[in-house]
């Protein structure tokens, strides 16, 4: 969804302070990334689903830090590979069986590393870093799986992106009333063209690859505006609550991964429910 309606910036900015052309130039690359890995080798999508996950969690961990929450980067990475892997060759069962080893693990872990001061805080962290983004991300494995899953992932990913554009533009063109003080630069305009771009991304997207009927991906697009606002608006938090600006710098023009990965993570669980249910 929209960043900023903030002024007009220089080098490339635009109203809302993001570098267009840079933006755009690494959009198109993570998207030819993508595509040419999902339409390809599915496994070959998983792993960059998973080096992409594994760099915004280890964002996610330095931001801890910085109030001194400490979060131990192997165990928490070897999960979500663990995760990945359950997902796709065992399911949804391995998948739960997998996070709760793991949590289980970085319980123990924690035990033994820095005394009792501060356990019930680290753990918390360590376990919610499993949780978010780790296992979220996971469902992607889950999505793949069916013969159809290529198709799938595709269309979760377009209604989340729909999202952002929609709402990007909206909210540069018309946005004036602000939706939440958590991020003072959304705007209730801004929401309604992340809306009306799922809806309508999800109603195409459904009825042209999956046969499905038109409610059917309205419903998907629908649900993904709100919950991909809801998934901006949790890192605003997280970010406000540690006192930091961004989570990473590694991608010009959109900030860190976890800055994209936000609103993927909380649109694919809900997503990958509706597609089952229906298809």
């Amino acid at each position: 969804m929209e960043k900023s309606t903030a002024g007009t910036s220089s080098s490339g900015g635009s109203r809302t302070g993001r570098n267009l052309p840079a933006a755009i130039a690494v959009g198109v690359v993570l998207g030819a990334l993508v595509l040419g890995t999902l339409y390809t080798i599915k496994e070959l999508f998983l792993l960059v689903v998973a080096g992409a996950v594994g760099v915004g969690t280890v964002e996610l961990i330095r931001a801890f830090a910085t109030r001194d929450i400490k979060v131990p980067v192997a165990p928490v990475l070897a999960g979500l590979v663990a995760m990945q892997v359950a997902a796709y060759w065992g399911g949804s069962v391995w998948l739960l069986a997998a996070f709760a080893g793991f949590a289980l693990v970085l319980l123990i872990w924690r035990m033994f590393s820095d005394g009792t001061d501060g356990y019930v805080r680290d753990a918390s962290a360590s376990v919610f870093t499993l949780f978010y983004p780790c296992m979220l991300a996971a469902f992607v494995a889950l999505l793949l799986k069916p013969d159809d899953g290529d198709h799938r992932v595709l269309i979760f990913i377009a209604v989340t992106i729909a999202s952002d554009i929609g709402g990007y533009v909206a909210g540069v063109l018309f946005g004036r009333h602000q939706m939440t003080v958590i991020s003072p630069k959304k705007t209730w305009e801004g929401f309604a063209g992340s809306l009306v771009a799922c809806v309508a991304v999800g109603g195409w997207l459904v009825t042209w690859l999956l046969g499905g009927e038109l409610w059917q991906g309205a419903l998907i697009g629908g649900l993904a505006a709100v919950l991909a606002t809801a998934g901006d608006l949790i890192e605003s938090m997280i970010k406000r609550d540690l006192g930091i600006k961004d989570l990473g710098t590694i991608l010009p023009g959109h900030g860190g991964l976890m800055d994209r990965l936000d609103s993927l993570v909380t649109v694919l669980v809900p997503a990958w429910l509706l597609m089952t249910v229906f298809f």
